[in-house]
């Protein structure tokens, strides 16, 4: 017995020895979260290649096997396939038209670990092609991120009804805010409502000011009812400049901003370059139309900016505008015709 006693006191000391002066309740916290980081990312990674797995067999049964010609026994088969592989989140994807839009959604699944719903949610608001329309907006010359924004941003979440004002827009955002930024996109957080700045012994305000984590920098937004108009631009680029100067810490990235219009001018827009001034424009629809309505629409709107982008083309080199290749299918939606 004595034996045990010894053994166990000897622990003790030793314990007490090794942890003298150090916050036992620190580090404890802290190896708990180097393990909870590791497991996560060990998940976020073996999804994403399983996600990539099932991308590649579909790619191999469509292209190869199938050779995209004998419709009703591919059906079959891939009905078959889909039972004895549970790849229901393929079943999402497969029958999209573009093989940029189903490489975005199978990436966006795998790094978000979308669930099949959240998956076909994304598809059916044709987050994808929104997000393309965003980008036609901008040139090599641009101050905003590729693929950061939408065009136009679905706001039928917050429940807005017909007439209201820039405040119940605003109230609602914040009212489920939540809505708001997944709606926006990865990476945005909350800073401030009616941010007021003081320039020159006058007040300006701002409607709202996000961060985003990823790109280091603030996000100004500004709510605008009805049309687009081009003194929008002077205001918001007051707005970026005293944010450079008064709020940007060491380590962020130039503070951008966006303009949610009720209705956008896109080629007004595009003449204005906004985006030299690291601002982009982008309709919000408060009310999501019928589904014919809205593929309808957005289609129109894809085509509208591939024309703007084939114009662009056609200006004297050294314009600063993109020659653009990246651009989607501007007859095809991204999904098969119902």
């Amino acid at each position: 017995m004595s034996t045990k006693k010894d053994e166990a006191g000897a622990i003790a000391t030793q314990r007490e020895t090794l942890l003298n002066g150090v916050d036992e309740a620190a580090l404890l916290k802290r190896v708990v979260g180097i393990i909870e980081s590791r497991k996560y990312r060990a998940g976020a990674y073996a999804n994403r290649e399983v996600t990539l797995m099932y991308w590649e067999i579909g790619q191999h049964v469509s292209s190869v096997l199938l050779d995209r010609k004998r419709a009703e026994y591919g059906k079959r088969i891939l009905a078959t396939l889909s039972q004895d592989l549970s790849w229901s989140h393929f079943r999402e994807i497969l029958p999209l038209k573009n093989d940029e839009a189903r490489m975005y959604y199978a990436k966006d699944a795998a790094a978000r670990r979308l669930s099949v719903r959240d998956l076909r949610e994304q598809i059916r608001r044709k987050v994808f092609e929104r997000r393309e329309i965003a980008n036609s907006q901008l040139t090599p010359a641009s101050a905003v991120p590729f693929n950061m924004f939408k065009d136009p941003y679905l706001l039928d979440t917050l429940g807005l009804k017909e007439n209201f004002l820039e405040a119940d827009l605003e109230n609602a955002i914040l009212t489920d805010l939540e809505a708001f930024i997944l709606e926006f996109g990865q990476g945005f957080t909350f800073v401030e409502r009616q941010k007021r700045m003081n320039v020159g012994g006058e007040d300006a305000i701002l409607d709202l000011l996000f961060y985003h984590r990823i790109l280091k920098r603030l996000v100004a937004v500004e709510l605008k009812l009805g049309r687009f108009k081009a003194a929008y631009k002077g205001q918001m680029e007051l707005y970026l400049k005293w944010l450079d100067k008064q709020d940007r810490q060491d380590g962020e990235e130039a503070p951008i901003g966006i303009i949610l219009c009720a209705t956008a001018n896109r080629e007004k827009i595009e003449l204005l370059e906004m985006d030299k001034s690291g601002i982009a424009v982008a309709e919000y629809w408060t009310h999501l139309p019928s589904k014919a309505e809205f593929e309808a629409k957005i289609r129109a709107i894809m085509i509208e900016a591939r024309e703007r982008l084939e114009r662009r083309k056609t200006l004297p080199p050294g314009n600063g505008h993109r020659q653009v290749a990246y651009f989607y299918d501007p007859i095809g939606d991204g999904e098969d015709d119902e």
